[in-house]
């Protein structure tokens, strides 16, 4: 039996690596938040720049949401009436279904020894504020009856245009702005090509207002220290 020369058998095992190593073409990446957060953050620098008054008692959407950490975390920290977080990745739905049980388990815990507050009428359980669903937002321009106050779409653009063209990003945002209420805010974290940066076409669709709320984030690692633009309805 002739053996496998050494170039041979580097060929065999590449081969094998690119059949076993996932890709993620949606930029559903797992462990995400560890690839782009500084390990010494305690909190998502995101949630720093971002005000109350988008939130509070508001009822929320987060697009491409991935492990659901930063909706969760959304939903505690400024008591939103309700937040609905959707991925096209089913298992990465499950993992934020999966830390949306352990972080509500976690909390009636630090209530029930007393180390944290509960602020009058924000006492309502994670779990009936919070959800998840596995959706393809740009499937179709088809939409439901609910309206919401505020929607995050946050380093989602690019892998929209990568997988849908500028055809899908049109959908995207017309889509977006269908689903808010009038006076309804969309905060955009575009990644960092130079079409998106500081991008004003959106405003033809209908946002009367476009501003950024932050060029940098500090607490980022190199690659995803990224603006965040507010739209208003």
């Amino acid at each position: 039996m002739k053996k496998d020369t050494a170039a041979e058998k580097e060929d065999k095992s590449s081969r094998r690596l690119q059949k076993t190593k996932p890709v993620f073409v949606y930029g559903n990446y797992r462990k995400y938040y560890g690839y782009r957060l500084n390990h010494t953050m305690e909190e998502d620098p995101r949630l720093k720049v971002f005000k109350r008054e988008w939130f509070e008692n508001k009822d929320c959407l987060d697009i491409g949401c991935n492990q659901g950490l930063v909706t969760i975390n959304i939903a505690k920290k400024f008591h939103c009436q309700s937040i609905v977080g959707i991925d096209i990745d089913r298992g990465l739905v499950e993992d934020a279904k999966c830390n949306l049980r352990n972080m509500a388990r976690k909390k009636q815990s630090q209530e029930i020894l007393g180390k944290v507050s509960v602020p009058d009428g924000s006492n309502q359980d994670l779990l009936q504020r919070v959800s998840f669903r596995c959706e393809n937002f740009v499937d179709n321009m088809r939409g439901g009856s609910v309206k919401y106050d505020t929607i995050l779409c946050l380093s989602v653009t690019k892998w929209i245009h990568l997988n849908w063209g500028d055809d899908g990003l049109v959908t995207l945002f017309v889509k977006m702005w269908r689903l808010l209420k009038p006076g309804g805010v969309l905060l955009l974290e575009p990644q960092p090509w130079t079409s998106y940066k500081n991008n004003r076409q959106v405003s033809e669709i209908g946002f009367r207002s476009a501003d950024t709320i932050t060029e940098c984030l500090s607490g980022t690692v190199a690659g995803f220290d990224r603006p965040i633009l507010v739209f208003q309805k």
